[in-house]
């Protein structure tokens, strides 16, 4: 009922999802039980806002929530994976941190894109969303690669 009585436009909801999912799941360590909490809170919100975006925006749960477990300094599987490649906790999780975060980023946007194109055809919407989103990807990367090359040449100079 909040979300309906809202002015805010339903192709936002797949992003908030994912940003929510993530946000969620790095506080608790756990992307189950980021699913648990939040599935059965979607479906009924989208059933009643926008049932074409049902399939993405449970998407958009599942992915920030994978996402949010991945980053988090208190989940179990960063605490094994740190312990297993017998380096420091914090400064795994650092590392991790900013490639997490650019893909985070450009599938933020993606979901946006399917929220704006949920009235194509499923493989249009597939394509523009995808599309869109390694697109950006690819362009984060290059100008990144460029500024690290930067980075380089003035530290040789």
């Amino acid at each position: 009922g909040i979300v309906e009585g809202s002015a805010m436009p339903a192709f936002l909801i797949p992003a908030l999802i994912f940003a929510i999912a993530a946000f969620l799941s790095f506080a608790m360590g756990t992307a189950w039980g980021t699913f648990g909490i939040l599935i059965p809170i979607i479906v009924p919100v989208c059933e009643g806002i926008a049932p074409e975006l049902l399939v993405v925006a449970l998407s958009a749960t599942l992915a920030g929530s994978v996402f949010g477990d991945h980053c988090s300094p208190i989940s179990d599987t960063t605490i094994l994976s740190s312990t297993g490649a017998g380096c420091d906790h914090i400064q795994h999780v650092s590392t991790q941190m900013p490639y997490a975060i650019t893909v985070a980023a450009c599938c933020f946007v993606g979901y946006i894109v399917a929220g704006l194109t949920k009235g194509l055809p499923t493989a249009a919407n597939i394509g523009a969303t995808l599309g869109t989103s390694v697109v950006l990807l690819l362009v984060v990367l290059v100008v990144l690669h460029k500024l690290s090359l930067k980075k380089v040449k003035a530290a040789e100079a």
